[in-house]
């Protein structure tokens, strides 16, 4: 991770249909969004080396620039992520500070279909076989993330940072950057996260891996029911009081296939009784049977 600045653009070199280029001069950033969020907008971008388009996410950390400690810490653990090499890890190519806008650009891999929450909102009827195959290569990242020594825990997992490649089937996880960069960002060391997908144990910030597999659970319920985990509630504070009590989502009522709440239910369970990655990928409901899975219509909480 470079600490210099964006290269300055200069008509005679800059190619024109580029916004902004890397200081290596590699990446070049066209001005199409191709997705934005509280903290970060990505790009599309691309890759004059390999010839390939990328995404170019760009992070506004104006807090986190002016400490140093915190930077410091930022920089190994962005250079950890580029060392994460698994077919459901979102490809990390590069990372660097631009000093002079405050913002922390890293390229990674483009996705054709966005993320997994579009996708299942854009495909209403995904039969259980799916919904199996995703759970599988969803957890298939988290094992080899947990796997890490230390463990490397996402902290932040939902469908928004889970992208798709539609027309191969495969999901990726993404964003490990974007968790890392924010809990760095944060100087009251409050908790960071989405409330909605945050295990139990994350508020006593006592946690270890096993609240990314809450989170994972949480996604399922989301990818079945169509719905935000916790919805009926307004705002965190009320969250925050359900998931300290111990009180699970609403929507998980909606889950009307057994079989699925059940493994929903040991995700989500308490972290004394919460299965690891490894565990769940053992668990008979996301073993390959063909027959069986195909014996299944599309899964019974679909919306009117």
């Amino acid at each position: 991770m470079s600490r210099g600045s964006s290269a300055e653009k200069e008509p005679d070199d800059l190619n024109p249909e580029f916004a902004e280029i890397d200081p290596t001069r590699r990446y070049g950033r066209y001005n199409e969004v191709l997705g934005k969020g509280a903290f970060k907008t990505v790009y599309k971008a691309f890759d004059e080396l390999e010839g390939i388009e990328v995404a170019w996410n760009q992070v506004k950390v104006v807090d986190l620039l002016r400490n140093a400690d915190d930077l410091d810490r930022l920089y190994s653990e962005v250079h950890l992520l580029k060392t994460l090499k698994h077919k459901n890890i979102i490809k990390f190519y590069s990372s660097w500070v631009d000093a002079k806008n405050n913002n922390i650009n890293f390229i990674t891999e483009v996705f054709t279909s966005g993320t997994l929450r579009q996708y299942r909102k854009r495909h209403k009827h995904v039969d259980k076989r799916a919904l199996k195959k995703w759970s599988r290569q969803i957890l298939g990242g988290l094992l080899y993330l947990h796997s890490h020594d230390p463990p490397v825990i996402h902290r932040d997992l939902k469908c928004d940072n889970i992208f798709v490649n539609g027309n191969q089937g495969e999901v990726k996880i993404g964003d490990l950057g974007l968790a890392a960069i924010l809990r760095h960002a944060n100087s009251a060391h409050s908790v960071i996260g989405t409330p909605e997908f945050m295990a139990p144990e994350l508020y006593e910030e006592e946690y270890n891996e096993l609240v990314d597999i809450y989170a994972f659970g949480m996604c399922l319920l989301e990818l079945v029911t169509f719905e935000y985990p916790y919805v009926e509630c307004s705002n965190a504070a009320q969250i925050y009081k359900k998931v300290t009590s111990g009180m699970k989502p609403a929507s998980l009522t909606k889950v009307k296939d057994p079989e699925v709440k059940k493994f929903i239910e040991q995700c989500i369970a308490n972290v004394s009784e919460r299965l690891s990655a490894k565990e769940l990928l053992q668990d008979p409901f996301l073993q390959l049977d063909s027959e069986n899975d195909l014996t299944h219509g599309p899964t019974s909480n679909q919306p009117d």
